[in-house]
């Protein structure tokens, strides 16, 4: 066991972030990427709103269904629920590829972090604490002065 340990700090960040990682259709996950250096890109409306337009594209193309998202300045966190084309790190991946092309910069480190949530979570108390990160946060005083964040249960 301590080998495999060892082994396991020895990969490379984004790669023991995929390591165990499952895509089933259909399944609700969290996930949450960083900008490249935990720049804070998205104090910048154009930037936000390119990342935002990139989820939607997402929805569009049927790959995932955005569930609820907020977009913090230097990262993001998406509920999203697994469409049946693409597993979850090329929809990540193209989401990633999308909006950094709108942007015309590179803007995400590798790799992201997923939490795929049980069926006895409860989706809608887990969107209203992903939203409030801006609040908790100290950038604004209530969720709805937050400009980049959506949920469909809110």
């Amino acid at each position: 066991m301590r080998s495999i340990l060892f082994f396991m700090n020895e990969l490379p960040a984004s790669r023991r972030l995929r390591t165990g990682r499952i895509s089933i259709p259909g399944q609700v996950y969290l996930v949450t990427t960083v900008t490249r250096e935990r720049e804070p890109v998205f104090g910048d409306l154009s930037a936000a709103r390119r990342v935002i337009c990139s989820l939607m594209n997402s929805d569009a193309r049927g790959h995932a269904t955005t569930l609820a998202f907020v977009l913090m300045p230097d990262h993001l966190h998406w509920m999203l629920q697994l469409g049946p084309t693409f597993n979850l790190s090329r929809v990540v991946q193209q989401m990633k590829s999308f909006s950094a092309h709108a942007a015309g910069a590179a803007l995400w480190q590798p790799g992201f972090h997923d939490h795929a949530l049980r069926r006895d979570e409860d989706l809608a108390a887990a969107a209203r604490y992903l939203v409030a990160n801006p609040l908790r946060a100290g950038l604004v005083r209530h969720v709805g002065d937050y400009p980049h964040w959506d949920a469909v249960w809110l």
